[in-house]
């Protein structure tokens, strides 16, 4: 396993003090706090949401190496020294042992870290399919293990309806609602999983997202102290809610109950404006620093909880790379700790990236 390959493997150099990191991301007995994450070495990835599983010429993601590397490629050239597989472009879980092999060797080959999966609207609550999205769960964990990928993010948001896929945001229309009779099987379709990714060393981080059990900050912690696993943790992907074009939640709220939770992180961000009186609200898409949600603000508490996991720049609209490599330089230049010294909180879930961070 190549080091582009280990966010969230122990490598004893990121514990200067010679106590060699833990596989759970804490650092062991001798190990200084010169460990934890800076700027310059914090792992940020590319989403490849951006990217369609289709080429304009006909050729899939799933079936064309051809296509891995020229997307991987643009990606490397923005920067990027790690990627997130979004399974909108590519099905790591659906691969072969050979064609994993073939995928890490090309990123190895661009320099690009494999940091993480994002499988998304693959609900295991399904009514229809959730037996199917379990089934796809469990061979994505393997697949991410096979790769060295230490954290796969999941979700309860389904298929887009016909209505929203006609719409320019598919957010502006309703989609799912989860049924209060279903909790119960998340919480143990969600433990089967974590203790799935436990057994080969992957982080589960579950995806918030509008009308699920995590589409409130209340409901996903509830969620996570039911499953009650520390393999598995949240991913705050608030801007999902505060996109809606209805009254939500502060995202300052949000940020203060989940990131206890967190162990990986969707970032993007939102121009938002609200007229009560009128029942009028919108939003559109915006680089991170000019959006509603302050992340100067947020990654200071994410810090006072104790976070050192993996953040994936995601953008919807416009040039989406550019977009996430502006987001990723804005976190690098504004955000996130440049010195040694800063003041780490303990995470209530598993941390992977502390021990294992590479660029």
């Amino acid at each position: 396993m190549t080091t582009e390959q280990t966010i969230g493997a122990a490598t004893p150099d990121r514990t200067p003090s010679g106590g060699a990191a833990r596989p759970d991301g804490a650092p062991s007995p001798g190990a200084t706090e010169d460990a934890r994450l800076l700027a310059a070495d914090w792992p940020i990835a590319a989403s490849t949401l951006p990217f369609p599983a289709v080429t304009p010429d006909g050729r899939t993601a799933q079936d064309d190496p051809t296509v891995w590397h020229e997307v991987l490629t643009d990606i490397a050239d923005a920067g990027f020294d790690h990627v997130d597989l979004t399974d909108s472009w590519l099905r790591p879980g659906d691969l072969d042992g050979p064609a994993l092999d073939r995928l890490a060797a090309t990123a190895r080959d661009l320099g690009l870290g494999l940091a993480s999966v994002s499988a998304i609207r693959r609900s295991v609550i399904d009514a229809k399919d959730g037996a199917a999205n379990l089934a796809y769960s469990h061979r994505t964990i393997d697949a991410a293990a096979a790769l060295g990928i230490g954290v796969v993010s999941v979700g309860l948001h389904q298929a887009l309806t016909a209505e929203q896929k006609e719409r320019l945001w598919f957010w502006t229309a309703p989609g799912h609602h989860d049924d209060p009779a279903d909790r119960p099987l998340a919480v143990s379709r969600f433990q089967e999983l974590g203790r799935h990714a436990a057994e080969v060393g992957v982080l589960l981080s579950l995806e918030m997202y509008e009308d699920t059990f995590l589409g409130t900050a209340d409901s996903a912690v509830r969620l996570v102290e039911e499953i009650g696993l520390p393999e598995v943790g949240l991913n705050p992907d608030i801007a999902n809610l505060v996109r809606l074009h209805r009254p939500v939640e502060p995202w300052q709220e949000l940020v203060e109950k989940t990131l206890p939770y967190t162990n990986f992180w969707h970032v993007k961000n939102y121009a938002r404006d609200e007229d009560p009186e009128r029942d009028a609200y919108l939003s559109v898409p915006a680089p991170m620093q000019f959006g509603l949600i302050d992340y100067r603000a947020a990654f200071r508490t994410a810090l006072g909880c104790g976070f050192q996991g993996v953040i994936c720049t995601e953008n919807y609209g416009g040039d989406g790379l550019s977009v996430c490599a502006a987001n990723r330089d804005y976190l690098r230049r504004h955000v996130l700790p440049k010195r040694h010294g800063y003041t780490l909180g303990t995470s209530r879930v598993r941390q992977h990236a502390l021990a294992g961070a590479v660029r």
